[in-house]
């Protein structure tokens, strides 16, 4: 990882760069900086666009969706985005009358100097696919795009600042996935975050290329088959974000390289130093239609872990729509994600169906390519079940190293404050002799093959024992609703000093995007402490989630800005020459570093597991800091945290 002007204090390059220190000094650090000449990059930020179909009027003219299509754009205007990528289905029918409304809101923030990256959808694809797309986008595909031999103003990419943007069109990932690992090889020196965009994806809320054309897919009709295990495999080594359209929902989750099960939590080793989780980053940036879709098919658990799901349908129970806009910050190291949603009732452009988007957060996450990572699974894993590595609701990881020498863990708490969702019922069928699959056997081995955990007491299945069900009567395959308690993906990241901190910064993030929220498969509000889950969606095929009891913390608000997270333990170690003598823990507040609690409330000790439930007595004027102690024989700090945040070391 390329990474900004590197300060390093003197003290962490050793003694025999220090002269002029007398005795009364010696066990100071000395914060005098070296700079290291390594390339900066300027901060640059992608907005995601979902779907702006608007649908037909009374007449059978189709619009965009105008009203949600200016309210992303505005917010993404006022929060310094430099491109915008429009992930598809812009149209609904690709008319000369929708291209002139897409583009006379587009045309305004792209003269103000907002980049566009458009990458066409099924409805662009099905109703107006090269020429009237080319003839319009070719104004809004940046000028300095490299283009896919072949699939020119369909497939391309750009670099900006040390971020690789790849745009596709709908169905085209597994046709361009070698043109990618050239892509990805040829600007391997250039760029350290790479983003891939595209209507439609691998694994799917209600679509999906592996059920579409996979699991359901044309017997020897190979184009997906062929290389989804490729895709993972890329994808995952190189750390991908993948953002996609097409679901009217938003869904973010972790795509496993292999199976769910064998994507262990990721750590470090002495020679390699840290290493991540074989998975890569997918998310479903939502909506900005007239339409909202239900929640059909439910986790892929067998390769995917959903850590956030959202859809508003304004049908089934649900009172609205929602409209999304994401924002992608990158700086350098660093990527920062925010996920904003706002209700609304429109159905037209009519002037009356205009509205003023009031923006929430609800997803977001920090982190850096030198990480250590975790899933951690909400408590209610049923008792018995069966760890398999993966399986647990700790908030416990191995030694993640920095570059300076600095060692952090995570050390202890439970997460007892997450969101549960449901899904729809559907089946899958098949045609002896068309489809890949010959027989309901055949069908129900590529649904195992490629999308759902076979339940056994030691692979379990948390979405129920019985996954999907071969339905001899009607010779189908049902998938039976089922109720999903999400997971956390936890980061540890790390980012090099700067002048104001003694060791490099330790990024905590990924605690406290989860309030407690239960909704159904529409997107209708239930109650989580009340309503029981779905039948069949424990372990044991008779029985359904229960109720929670949630910590008094938990809000219940899809608003994360104020959300609490549960009590996590994180132990930090600097350098040798950095003790409780000479430094201090500290978070990173307002732009502004500042001890975690004042000098006297430190608990001397090491860290105890049970100071979660029965914390160490301190002075009264400690009451309302942080719990931190240090431990003076392993020269370690640790605290008790609530929130995601940054942590390093400064001087007293």
């Amino acid at each position: 990882m390329k990474s900004p002007h590197l300060l390093i204090p003197l003290a962490l390059i050793g003694s025999s760069l220090l002269t002029g220190c007398n005795d009364d000094s010696s066990n100071k650090p000395d914060t005098t900086a070296v700079v290291v000449d390594e390339k900066h990059y300027q901060p640059f930020t992608i907005g995601l666009l979902p779907d702006t179909q608007g649908g037909s009027d009374a007449s059978g003219q189709a619009h965009v969706a105008l009203h949600p299509l200016r309210e992303v754009l505005k917010h993404q205007s006022a929060a310094g985005a430099d491109m915008v990528i429009a992930l598809g289905d812009l149209t609904d029918k690709g008319s000369a009358v929708e291209w002139q409304e897409w583009t006379s809101v587009a045309k305004t923030y792209r003269d103000q100097g907002m980049e566009f990256l458009p990458v066409m959808g099924n409805h662009e694809m099905n109703y107006s696919y090269t020429h009237a797309w080319v003839e319009t986008m070719r104004d809004y595909i940046p000028e300095d795009a490299v283009h896919m031999p072949g699939y020119e103003w369909i497939n391309y990419y750009v670099v900006r600042e040390n971020v690789l943007v790849i745009g596709l069109a709908y169905y085209n990932l597994p046709i361009a996935i070698d043109w990618i690992e050239e892509t990805l090889e040829k600007t391997a020196g250039q760029v350290d975050h790479v983003v891939v965009a595209s209507h439609d994806g691998l694994i799917g809320a209600k679509y999906g290329l592996t059920r579409e054309q996979i699991v359901e897919g044309t017997k020897d009709d190979d184009w997906v088959y062929a290389v989804a295990d490729q895709i993972r495999a890329l994808f995952s080594q190189h750390d991908v974000i993948y953002v996609q359209g097409h679901e009217h929902q938003y869904q973010r989750s972790l795509i496993a390289k292999d199976t769910a099960q064998t994507t262990f939590p990721s750590g470090s080793t002495p020679s390699g130093g840290n290493y991540r989780m074989n998975a890569y980053t997918q998310i479903m940036a939502g909506n900005a239609s007239y339409k909202g879709y239900e929640f059909r098919y439910g986790e892929r658990e067998l390769v995917q872990m959903i850590i956030a799901q959202k859809n508003a349908t304004q049908s089934g129970g649900s009172t609205h729509f929602d409209v999304n806009s994401g924002l992608l910050h990158f700086d350098n190291d660093r990527v920062n994600y925010q996920g904003y949603f706002a209700e609304h009732t429109a159905t037209s452009n009519n002037s009356d169906q205009a509205f003023t988007a009031d923006w929430q957060l609800h997803d977001q996450f920090t982190r850096t390519g030198n990480r250590c990572e975790t899933v951690v699974y909400p408590n209610s894993i049923p008792d018995g079940t069966r760890s398999v590595m993966v399986f647990q609701p700790d908030y416990i990881t191995d030694i993640c190293l920095a570059d300076d020498g600095s060692v952090a863990r995570l050390a202890g708490g439970v997460n007892n404050t997450f969101n549960r969702t449901d899904t729809r019922g559907r089946d899958m069928e098949y045609m002896p002799g068309f489809s890949r699959a010959e027989t309901l056997t055949d069908l129900t081995r590529l649904a195992y093959q490629w999308m759902y955990q076979f339940h056994e007491s030691w692979t379990p299945n948390l979405n129920g024992e019985q996954r999907i069900i071969p339905n001899t009567v009607d010779n189908v395959l049902d998938i039976p609703e089922t109720t999903i308690d999400l997971k956390e993906h936890v980061t540890l990241s790390w980012t090099p000093a700067t002048a104001d901190t003694l060791s490099d910064i330790l990024i905590v993030s990924g605690t406290q995007n989860q309030t407690g929220v239960y909704q159904g498969d529409y997107g209708e509000t239930k109650d989580i402490l009340t309503d029981a889950g779905l039948p069949g969606s424990t372990t044991d095929a008779s029985s359904a989630k229960t109720p929670v009891v949630l910590p008094a913390t938990a809000t219940r608000s899809w608003n994360i800005s104020d959300a609490v997270a549960d009590a996590y333990a994180v132990e930090f170690k600097g350098a040798e020459n950095l003790t409780a003598d000479n430094a201090q823990l500290a978070s990173l507040k307002a732009s502004q570093w500042q001890p975690l609690t004042s000098g006297n409330c430190v608990t001397a000790g090491r860290w105890l597991k049970s100071y979660l439930q029965t914390p160490p007595v301190r002075p009264a004027e400690c009451a309302n800091q942080p719990l931190v102690g240090y431990d003076a024989g392993e020269n370690t700090w640790w605290t008790v945290l609530n929130r995601d945040a940054e942590l390093a070391l400064i001087t007293l």
